[in-house]
């Protein structure tokens, strides 16, 4: 079931002289863990602002084709209305937290969306312990580590419980690390409670064994679009210039050398490393 259909969407900044995006057509299916990358400027993160009605309706500028999401034309609707279908989770955390403690910025969403004080208890408790977050919940998240900041910020939009949770490079800040335990928390929720997951993130050797299917951007436009492990061993990817994970190239490597391996493309080095494992014992 399509949860999002794009349609030959087109988007120019206010002042700017080109397009940001431009003739995009996209297809996300409810409960998929969809990743898009692509190299900066792409439009990456203008094609996630479309998702919520952010564009057109607080950056304006000129749009043209279609968006429809969870149903509804997101250029049309209000954005306060788009929140209770699609949750955006911003780059720098530090953007979507301003409350004096976790619990009440958690909680500040649910507030607008005039749930009642008890829902509002049981919705952030909910959110705090799925991000395991309970024991932080009377600090200032401003005196917190990136990671646990970026835990508050997907709280915050957890709470609302969204169909869809859109994450524009949500661990740029974080050590590889932080990055994997933040991924870790991403992929339970798509797996576990079905939320569709839309992750912008340039990091594949961390992010690409969680995905479904892979949309490749450049310059404006979708170059690639559909199974990850497909697009990621496709030649002409590289020339873009996508991180192809590291696992990936060494397998490809390893092939053209003649080494005896099965035909699926390992995503992870835990992938690669069950591979190697298989082929000693055969």
């Amino acid at each position: 079931m399509a949860l999002i259909e794009i349609k030959r969407l087109t988007y120019t900044y206010p002042g700017a002289t080109q397009p940001s995006i431009s003739d995009v057509s996209l297809t996300v299916n409810k409960g998929e863990f969809v990743l898009i990358t692509g190299p900066s400027g792409c439009g990456k993160t203008t094609l996630c602002r479309t998702f919520n009605g952010l564009i057109p309706q607080f950056y304006q500028g000129e749009l043209k084709g279609e968006i429809r999401v969870a149903d509804l034309d997101a250029a049309k609707h209000p954005t306060y209305e788009m929140a209770k279908h699609v949750g955006l989770v911003f780059q720098n955390p530090e953007n979507q937290l301003f409350a004096l403690s976790v619990e009440k910025d958690v909680a500040f969403g649910l507030e607008n969306l005039g749930n009642s004080r008890e829902e509002m208890r049981k919705r952030v408790d909910w959110a705090l312990e799925l991000t395991g977050i309970t024991d932080l919940r009377e600090r200032s998240p401003h005196e917190m580590s990136g990671g646990q900041q970026q835990r508050v910020a997907i709280a915050a939009v957890l709470a609302m419980q969204p169909e869809i949770i859109v994450l524009d490079e949500p661990t740029s800040f974080l050590d590889p690390l932080s990055a994997q335990k933040i991924f870790d928390v991403i992929h339970s929720l798509n797996k576990n409670l079905g939320i569709t997951v839309i992750l912008v993130e340039h990091r594949l050797d961390l992010t690409a064994k969680y995905a479904d299917h892979i949309i490749i951007m450049d310059q404006g436009k979708v170059r690639f679009d559909g199974d990850t492990r497909a697009v990621l061993s496709n030649e002409e990817t590289r020339l873009i210039g996508v991180g192809i994970p590291k696992a990936t190239l060494l397998f490809e490597m390893l092939q053209r050398e003649g080494a005896n391996l099965p035909e699926t493309t390992p995503l992870s080095s835990e992938e690669l490393a069950k591979m190697f494992k298989e082929a000693l014992n055969r």
